[in-house]
């Protein structure tokens, strides 16, 4: 079994190297050694050895029947929900009592939005991670703070934007939404960005893009170059797709392409462009 360090210091490294690489669930409460060889026990003792009931444990919990429909019937159950919602306060309500998507059932929070939905500027993203997750809000790490430091660069901050992610749950270990988890959700974000109404809505990232905006290139060809997002009511919305924060802070020599876009996204709102 391996040895953990003694240290306060370094096993909080240690636990921060975990959160990192996406191990935050523990799944037992002390560590096992998996490789060991179980020991055989002698058939005599295990004969002789008194009936015991087992533990009491609660059952693992169980998805409702609707995460267990087909992904068609839950998606159609998820348009019809979202429609019923007249204010973002009822489809964030709806959202968290919706059990179609289990990606509910593994997250600790539903993270979704924050800033200002009357602003004229609404930013969506994939989905949340560790810390959105904890904290119940998009764009709460490490990107989060990228973003923030964007918005700055032209005069911005969250009480003046609207903040979302197409996936309002958190993928187990920070994973990529499948197709069918985005295909449920997607109807919460359309209703989302309908009822917020922006001028300007800002895809950040490549799955952002092509889910709103149906894209079928990569990030790197579609970024700064503006599109129009139409919604269901048939309203069209000026859209910028543009790199996401946190492929940024892998990719930092890519800063100066969001830059640049942020600075298309500053003269469209003083009508320049």
């Amino acid at each position: 079994m391996q040895d953990y360090p003694s240290d306060p210091d370094a096993l909080k490294a240690l636990l921060d190297f975990h959160v990192e690489a996406g191990v935050d669930l523990a799944l037992d409460e002390t560590p096992h050694n998996r490789f060991a060889e179980p020991k055989a026990e002698p058939a005599q003792a295990k004969a002789a050895a008194p009936q015991r009931d087992a533990p009491s444990s609660p059952p693992p919990r169980a998805l409702p029947k609707v995460a267990a429909a087909a992904p068609d019937e839950v998606a159609s159950l998820a348009r019809e929900q979202a429609r019923h919602a007249q204010s973002l306060e009822e489809l964030e309500a709806i959202l968290a009592g919706f059990e179609g998507c289990a990606l509910k059932f593994s997250a600790k929070n539903l993270a979704f939005a924050d800033g200002n939905p009357k602003g004229r500027v609404m930013l969506v993203g994939e989905a949340p991670g560790a810390d959105e997750d904890r904290i119940g809000k998009p764009f709460m790490g490490r990107s989060g703070q990228l973003l923030d430091r964007m918005l700055a660069t032209i005069g911005l901050d969250r009480s003046q934007v609207y903040v979302a992610n197409v996936v309002p749950w958190r993928p187990p270990g920070n994973r990529t939404p499948t197709p069918q988890e985005i295909a449920i959700c997607k109807p919460f974000i359309a209703r989302q960005i309908e009822l917020a109404s922006p001028e300007f809505v800002i895809c950040l990232g490549g799955p952002a893009a092509q889910n709103l905006l149906g894209l079928k290139e990569g990030i790197l060809r579609t970024r700064g170059r503006w599109l129009t997002y139409k919604t269901e009511d048939g309203r069209e919305i000026r859209a910028l797709p543009t790199l996401h924060p946190a492929y940024l802070l892998r990719q930092p020599l890519q800063k100066r392409l969001g830059w640049r876009d942020f600075q298309a996204l500053r003269r469209a709102l003083d009508g320049k462009e």
